[in-house]
């Protein structure tokens, strides 16, 4: 299915409040477009409707403007570099980053998984990361949902359903 079309789907999941169903899209779209950092921020902010703050950092880790809270969560859950490239699914060289800051902290996570295994890494070659971090690292289960975080969650799905109501609305208002 065509990247647009894929989004317009998307869309209108979020609109009819099937927010797993976007979320798993997005998932898909950026395993496609791994570079794509709109796709990637998109992600964190539906991880966001769920008040999941780690995988929001995750998915938000290469923007500039992140949330401090959020990559904090995400380095912490994802402990070492390894799992963080992991995590990351970054595919070919950092060059190819859209901005200098996503280039910059991918260069730093590689770096730091090569210091930390003692030989050279590449996004392209997941066993050159991998080898002998699942004896070191193990990956963090996910946290139980809270009461809180469900509110938060249910909060930000209201506001997220009025913000497109009304976009769709003035989408239409253009076309009559």
């Amino acid at each position: 299915m065509p990247l647009r079309e894929t989004l317009a789907r998307v869309d209108a999941d979020l609109a009819a409040g099937r927010v797993p169903v976007a979320r798993q899209r997005l998932r898909g779209l950026v395993s496609s477009f791994p570079h794509d950092l709109t796709l990637r921020r998109r992600l964190g902010e539906v991880y966001r409707l769920y008040g999941d703050a780690t995988e929001a950092g995750r998915w938000m880790y290469l923007e500039e403007d992140r949330d401090a809270d959020e990559t904090a969560a995400f380095e912490e859950r994802y402990g070492s570099p390894g799992w963080r490239m992991k995590a990351l699914a970054w595919r070919g060289p950092e060059a190819v980053a859209a901005t200098s800051f996503a280039e910059k902290q991918l260069v730093a996570v590689r770096t730091a998984c090569a210091e930390e295994l003692g030989h050279p890494v590449d996004w392209d070659d997941p066993t050159s990361y991998r080898d002998g971090l699942e004896e070191k690292h193990e990956e963090a289960p996910s946290e139980p949902w809270t009461v809180g975080g469900v509110l938060a969650g249910g909060g930000c799905l209201v506001g997220a359903l009025a913000f497109l109501a009304i976009w769709a609305n003035g989408v239409i208002a253009l076309f009559d």
